[in-house]
């Protein structure tokens, strides 16, 4: 039996969507929620039908009671504990239902774990949210993961929030998933940004073999329910809460197409300077590199996502963690970095990089101009470190000393130095001051084989066996 409201460019309504999974008799599973109540299982009994569709709900709350089901966890609200619950509840209803219905049931869990808005709590509202479930009667799971931030201010519209969207995860779960991306659409349905974030989505299982997690973690970043999000270097998506939580951070902002000498020396050279800073010594530093959306959108307004996969492969050959991010200005950069750690934060740039924050054009639009946004960047701890530049045309070797800064923004540009906000960059190597990505590309393109010595070997390597660029034999 398929859904009794057909799909079509019309959104359904939160009611509309729990009412048709009950209403298909195939569908049949658990729901484990802890924390914010069970507000997914309660809009199932609220539509009617539910009977059909629910085989068990459980709120294991008391953490003993929790750790004696799904086993002993470090933290409750974490995706360590999600995935033992889903796989606890989904292997019992295998174990204790398909002999009697599995011919013509497909069995699911659903479950949740959750740190609401308490009485008294200010600390972040977030969770963990997941579906392990069966396309089809006796075949094999498909599962997706997702992590979300609660942006409501009271308990209760959060909870809400959390019920609303657990049923579009578990409607596109069933009916959407072999549209990934309209499946992504569908999660905030009848919800805004201004309440749910989703910075992270996983896929996997039979029906998303083909799945490439990381489109999947642009297109949140493309659609808006997140400002950002995180891979790491074997490609699987992190949860940049856990990932950045406590960490001293060396980020570098770049279009990485492709990745050159320069850009690995650039991330090597502000290391070496970084990690001996007494405020970073002895700190877990994690070097990251940042695509901004800026950076993907191509002339026509849409992102070629054969070229981000290129990249993307191209990074993590390199073993690089990269955050794909909506903050071109850096001072939101380093507001959403501090939301997770309070450790030093360093940024390396390159001279023209450096010359375009200080350009006033970019600040037009906050109040208090060029200074609020410095204000904003050097808040808490950050450095730039700034990478020479020797112009192609001129042959002039610029650093901070000689920048071509404009007189109005000049007294602000000396002060930063003189306090050490900016740092020049001297452990240099001097053979990538040439290379420059734009050159390389052009270079491919004609055949002409001196780009190989401008990238690492493992980027050479892959952009010949894939034909990255438009590269010929």
């Amino acid at each position: 039996m398929t859904t009794p409201f057909p799909l079509t460019s019309e959104k359904l309504d939160t009611h509309r969507k729990a009412l048709a999974i009950n209403l298909d008799q195939r569908r049949y599973g658990t729901f484990a929620e802890i924390g914010a109540g069970q507000e997914v299982a309660r809009w199932f009994f609220k539509v009617g039908g539910a009977a059909g569709t629910i085989a068990k709900t459980i709120s294991a709350y008391d953490m003993t009671v929790s750790d004696a089901i799904y086993g002993k966890a470090d933290r409750y609200v974490s995706r360590t504990r999600l995935q033992s619950m889903l796989d606890n509840e989904y292997n019992l209803n295998i174990e204790r239902l398909r002999d009697k219905r599995g011919e013509d049931t497909c069995f699911f869990s659903f479950a949740d774990t959750v740190a609401a808005r308490g009485y008294k709590s200010t600390s972040e509202s977030h969770g963990w949210m997941g579906v392990k479930f069966q396309s089809q009667p006796n075949d094999e799971f498909s599962q997706i993961i997702l992590h979300v931030r609660m942006l409501d201010e009271d308990n209760q519209a959060q909870q809400e929030a959390l019920g609303m969207v657990g049923v579009n995860l578990l409607y596109a779960a069933f009916f959407l998933h072999h549209e990934p991306k309209l499946l992504i659409e569908s999660l905030l349905d009848s919800l805004t940004i201004h309440r749910i974030e989703i910075d992270m989505i996983e896929f996997s299982g039979i029906e998303f073999r083909h799945v490439d997690n990381r489109l999947m973690s642009l297109k949140l970043v493309q659609l808006g329910l997140s400002k950002a999000a995180m891979f790491g270097p074997t490609g699987a998506v992190l949860q940049p809460s856990e990932i950045l939580y406590k960490k001293a951070i060396l980020v570098e902002r770049g279009s990485f197409r492709p990745v050159c000498n320069v850009n690995i020396d650039m991330l090597r050279a502000a290391h070496e300077v970084f990690s001996n800073d007494p405020e970073v010594q002895g700190d877990q530093i994690l070097q990251i590199a940042e695509l901004s959306m800026r950076n993907l959108i191509a002339g026509d307004g849409n992102i070629d996502t054969r070229d981000f996969l290129a990249r993307a492969d191209l990074l993590c050959a390199n073993g690089m963690t990269v955050l794909i991010s909506d903050y071109f200005e850096y001072y939101r950069l380093r507001a959403y970095l501090n939301t997770f750690t309070k450790q030093k934060i360093g940024i390396v740039m390159g001279i023209p990089s450096l010359l375009d924050i200080f350009d006033p054009k970019y600040y037009v639009d906050l109040e208090g101009g060029i200074l609020e946004s410095f204000g904003r960047l050097f808040k808490n701890n950050v450095k730039l470190y700034i990478y020479p530049y020797a112009d192609p045309l001129s042959k002039k070797f610029i650093t901070t000393e000689n920048a071509p800064i404009s007189p109005e923004t000049q007294k602000l540009y000396d002060y930063l130095i003189e306090r050490d906000c900016i740092h020049q960059l001297t452990n240099h190597n001097p053979d990538c001051l040439h290379i420059f990505s734009r050159d390389i590309l052009k270079r491919i393109k004609t055949k002409d084989s001196a780009w190989e010595t401008m990238v690492p070997p493992q980027v050479a390597d892959l952009i010949k066996s894939r034909r990255y660029f438009g590269y010929q034999e």
